[in-house]
């Protein structure tokens, strides 16, 4: 699509399932990332909004960037938590940017937060727990 903000620009997290459920786009801003998804059809419910399962692989994929832009060099991590907090719906065509914060990380553990909004409308808030999977 040509209608991404300005910016952003095409995140390349690797093959497999984020690649079927992109395309994402990510900008730095101070601190971590923004994560990007204009929303099409293989997003949406058969009621016309975004899937929740949709929003929360844009939550997970936006907390887990946060820590991968926090460590140098990046390291693998699993998620042991994911809470969502669904507040609004999205439609076809919208631009969604996922948020997120590390709130306390360490040797083993990383915990996080953040929300989903499109334009002013917050659509999701959510928190994440993380183990980091660090060489020994």
């Amino acid at each position: 699509m040509t209608d991404i903000p300005s910016g952003f620009e095409k995140a390349q997290f690797g093959d497999g399932f984020l690649e079927s459920t992109g395309p994402y786009y990510s900008r730095r801003r101070r601190g971590g990332l923004i994560i990007g998804l204009r929303i099409a059809g293989q997003h949406m419910n058969s009621a016309g909004m975004v899937h929740g399962g949709m929003l929360a692989t844009l939550a997970d994929v936006t907390l887990a960037q946060q820590i991968h832009v926090h460590e140098d060099p990046s390291i693998p991590m699993v998620t042991n938590s994911l809470t969502t907090n669904f507040l609004n719906a999205g439609r076809l065509g919208d631009w969604m940017e996922g948020h997120g914060q590390i709130d306390r990380i360490g040797g083993r553990i990383a915990y996080t937060s953040g929300q989903i909004t499109c334009g002013d409308s917050i659509i999701m808030t959510m928190t994440g727990v993380f183990t980091l999977l660090r060489k020994r």
